[in-house]
């Protein structure tokens, strides 16, 4: 066990969640469901297996070997995972993207740390020694971090013009998009519940790593695969469902010309859920930029070879986020739980850092800046806090 390593592998799968995305804003002429299954079949298939083929020895019979309750139920939380994120996109359609994202994520790291120590019956031990209570006051600190950074989502908002309000957030609904961020961070964090439930997977494939030599780091890796194999499902169902909506099938070979709207990810959620918006700009362009990515789009049928590259390059780097967190997991001790915290909070850290780089922030007042800064500041502090309580876990003083 090493925490230290743990919390800044986290770190690792936080930068890279926080920058999967990146890629998708090249993609032309592609709608939403299209570019998210291209690149989701590399984050749920490809990457997840190829990885886990390479660096587990007989994958297949490792995975044979577990029980069917074992690998059922890491595929169904999997599965319930997927609704979580596809709902994600309807909290920032009502509550914007900076304030969906906070809360959302914040619901997500409440329920995907606490509630899995709740279901083993090992909350009681947490309260009872120094590194569960400092690991706990650590999961609190995120919260509040998230809740800071919340709150500098807000102002920013706030501080829109009414036109660049209409703009990102069209159908701002407080009390509707609290209903649904709660769902939302509830579904996702059914992926720690999909981790948790395949924890006899991962001691089967520890001790096939440590018999063939290998290296006990890898062994959460099969649980990935089956975990991913229900998000698949889920999101495969719904593209597919939203191609023949928005009879956009064609995108994939370019068997017809059409223009379709350029979307971000998220955005492309919030439009997906709404068929009567036909076009959304993207929240990282300038309105001179999206015009005239508008106007590309009626030239020409679209880049393939471009687009499956960048689909293909964002959805391995999703992917990564979980190979690293699966290997922090490991170095956390009985105390691997607190891994959500720790991935959550790393996910809002680099997400607001790339905010800043790609100057979403520019023109916000002095305060937001303040919340911006004590947000990060929090969010850090309480990565910090929990790697120190799960050090703790390993001395006898702490117990």
């Amino acid at each position: 066990m090493n925490p230290l390593i743990g919390v800044f592998y986290h770190w690792l799968g936080g930068l890279a969640s926080a920058s999967f995305y990146i890629p998708y804003r090249g993609v032309k002429k592609w709608s939403w469901e299209t570019y998210w299954l291209v690149g989701g079949f590399f984050s749920w298939i490809i990457a997840p297996m190829g990885f886990a083929y390479a660096l587990v020895p007989d994958l297949w019979s490792v995975i044979a070997s577990a029980e069917g309750k074992t690998l059922g139920l890491a595929y169904f939380f999997g599965m319930l995972w997927g609704i979580g994120g596809l709902t994600f996109g309807l909290t920032m359609r009502y509550l914007g993207i900076a304030l969906g994202m906070a809360v959302a994520l914040g619901f997500c790291a409440a329920f995907g740390t606490l509630v899995p120590p709740i279901f083993e019956g090992k909350f009681g031990a947490l309260l009872a020694n120094t590194s569960g209570q400092t690991i706990l006051f650590g999961v609190l600190a995120c919260l509040a971090g998230i809740g800071v950074s919340g709150m500098a989502g807000m102002s920013k908002e706030n501080e829109l013009s009414p036109e660049q309000k209409a703009a990102t957030v069209k159908e701002f609904n407080f009390g509707k998009g609290m209903m649904v961020a709660t769902l939302s961070g509830i579904m996702s964090s059914c992926f720690a519940f999909g981790l948790a439930a395949g924890k006899p997977l991962g001691e089967i494939t520890k001790a096939a790593l440590l018999k063939s030599g290998g290296s006990d780091l890898w062994q959460n890796l099969p649980v990935l695969v089956v975990v991913l194999w229900g998000g698949f499902t889920t999101n495969f169902v719904w593209c597919v469902i939203l191609n023949v909506r928005n009879r956009s099938s064609h995108e994939y070979l370019n068997l017809r010309r059409s223009a379709v709207a350029e979307v971000s990810a998220a955005e492309g959620m919030m439009l997906s859920s709404a068929a009567e918006e036909k076009g959304v700009q993207d929240p990282y362009a300038s309105p001179a930029t999206s015009a005239e990515e508008e106007t590309r789009h009626d030239a020409g049928p679209a880049p393939l070879l471009r687009n499956y590259v960048l689909s293909a390059i964002a959805g391995v780097t999703w992917y990564l986020q979980f190979f690293f967190y699966s290997m922090g997991e490991t170095k956390m001790g009985e105390y691997g739980f607190s891994s959500w915290t720790l991935h959550m909070a790393s996910i809002i850290i680099f997400s607001t850092l790339w905010g800043i780089a790609l100057k979403e922030w520019k023109g916000t007042s002095k305060r937001t800046h303040v919340l911006i800064g004590i947000g990060l500041a929090v969010l850090i502090g309480s990565t910090v806090i929990v790697g120190y309580g799960t050090h703790l876990a390993a001395t006898p003083a702490a117990h």
